[in-house]
């Protein structure tokens, strides 16, 4: 008897909902964190240290393609932990994408420059930026499906929004420490070794990371589709998912793009702007991005509240429009180069990115069948990330230096949030979706349901 009741004091903190968020949120941070802390970095310190070059905005944008090719990386990390994640479990899949984001950031640390070792230092940078993209890639769908699976539909556009906390919150702490270190130390300190500090950190939260990730228990839907499917229906859950809901992978992505790429002009461009363009501090750009991000992490739970009550598609189709709008408001309020103005326009940016991320991850939970649905899932994310995230930064430079005028990247952006509106208008609302009926392919409007492609 007293060991049943150990065993059971023992369960019960893994199957709990809160302690399940809680964790799914502290590894996306840790993985966010190293990821965003490369695309801070190569906006203040890898142009110089990595891709020295006369003019500046050349080097800062060779920094930003080897940032690109960590998005590039992640399709095939959707595909391959994706697969994992649908066969072996999610909870496994995410331990090791973990494992792999931090010993990749921490080498990082460790990397000889250009100036030490010569063009080895920027290939080596970009192998590392490889791995970190792959890990990325099967990191955010196991986190949300570790949540969502777990039960409470009600309020599950809440808890799936705890995961999208991770990328906020990681990107407060990579821009805070190097806000932190470049305080600190005086620039040449910072240049030559103050940076590495930041990506060391990795380690260590990384422990933390896994330790609160080894506490959970794998999700109840996963075990029972487990349980009850033959293996030859899970043995190519990509591919599965690619030739039975391709169209729900489409629609996923497109619904994203004004996310994706308003969410790296309002958080890493933004500080190329102001100090590479507009001539200010270093700081200006940091603290604007870490109050926005600030703002974002109170903000999405309360988006996310409303998305339960109202809907997925009214909080999607009111953020991409909000996004076509504020596209114009934030350039103009950054050439003010005025510290209030500034601090407005990344604040009021990144609410824009709550918005979307308080219903991102129950929608894409809701799209696809537990058997093949950590592939679906991730395949659709990351889908976005390569077509509008990792190409925002490398177009908004090349629009200016065109161009001469923030504008021209506003536009770029309101076509963006124009993808994902047409996206939000398309689809259908999931709210009263069961994750444990889907089954086949969620029909489009104006479709039938006897049409919809069943996974074979």
């Amino acid at each position: 008897m007293a060991t049943a009741r150990i065993k059971s004091i023992n369960r019960r903190p893994h199957t709990s909902l809160p302690v399940i968020a809680g964790s799914s949120l502290a590894g996306t941070a840790v993985e966010w964190y190293d990821f965003f802390l490369y695309g801070t970095a190569a906006a203040l310190v890898f142009n110089k240290l990595f891709f020295p070059s006369e003019d500046p905005l050349v080097g800062t944008m060779l920094a930003f393609a080897t940032y690109a090719v960590g998005f590039i990386a992640r399709p095939l990390g959707a595909a391959v932990l994706g697969h994992f994640g649908d066969v072996k479990g999610r909870r496994a899949t995410l331990i090791a994408s973990l494992v792999l984001m931090g010993v990749s950031t921490f080498l990082i640390a460790l990397l000889p420059t250009h100036a030490s070792i010569g063009m080895a230092a920027p290939l080596l940078l970009v192998l590392l930026r490889l791995v970190q993209g792959f890990a990325l890639g099967g990191e955010w769908g196991g986190a949300v499906l570790l949540v969502s699976e777990h039960g409470d539909s009600r309020r599950r556009a809440f808890w799936s929004a705890w995961p999208n906390l991770g990328p906020p919150l990681g990107n407060l702490m990579a821009a805070g420490v190097l806000a932190l270190l470049g305080a600190v130390l005086s620039e040449e300190a910072f240049l030559s070794w103050g940076w590495r500090i930041a990506f060391a950190l990795s380690a260590l939260l990384v422990v933390i990371g896994l330790v609160l990730r080894l506490y959970v228990a794998e999700t109840p839907l996963f075990e029972q589709t487990r349980a009850a499917t033959s293996p030859r229906l899970v043995r190519m859950p990509l591919s599965a998912a690619v030739r039975g809901h391709w169209r729900q992978i489409l629609l996923g992505a497109f619904s994203r793009f004004g996310e994706n790429a308003g969410f790296y002009i309002f958080s890493l461009f933004v500080i190329t702007y102001l100090t590479q363009i507009r001539g200010l501090p270093r700081s200006t750009g940091l603290n604007a991005v870490m109050i926005g991000m600030a703002v974002a992490l109170v903000t999405i739970p309360l988006f996310a509240v409303l998305a339960d009550r109202i809907g997925r598609r009214p909080i999607y189709i009111g953020a991409s429009l909000a996004t076509i709008v504020w596209a114009f408001a934030f350039f103009a309020l950054l050439d003010t180069t005025a510290t209030g103005a500034i601090f407005l326009a990344v604040a009021v940016g990144l609410v824009i990115f709550a918005a979307y991320s308080a219903v991102i991850g129950a929608f894409f939970s809701e799209l696809f069948p537990t058997e093949v649905r950590y592939s679906g899932v991730s395949l659709a994310y990351n889908l976005a990330s390569v077509l509008a995230g990792s190409l925002a930064p490398i177009i908004a430079i090349a629009l200016y230096d065109h161009f001469g005028t923030g504008q021209a990247i506003a536009v770029y952006l309101a076509v963006m949030g124009a993808v994902s509106l047409t996206a939000a208008l398309v689809a259908r609302e999931t709210r009263t979706v069961d994750l444990a009926d889907v089954h086949e392919e969620a029909p489009l409007p104006g479709t039938s349901p006897d049409t919809a492609v069943v996974i074979p």
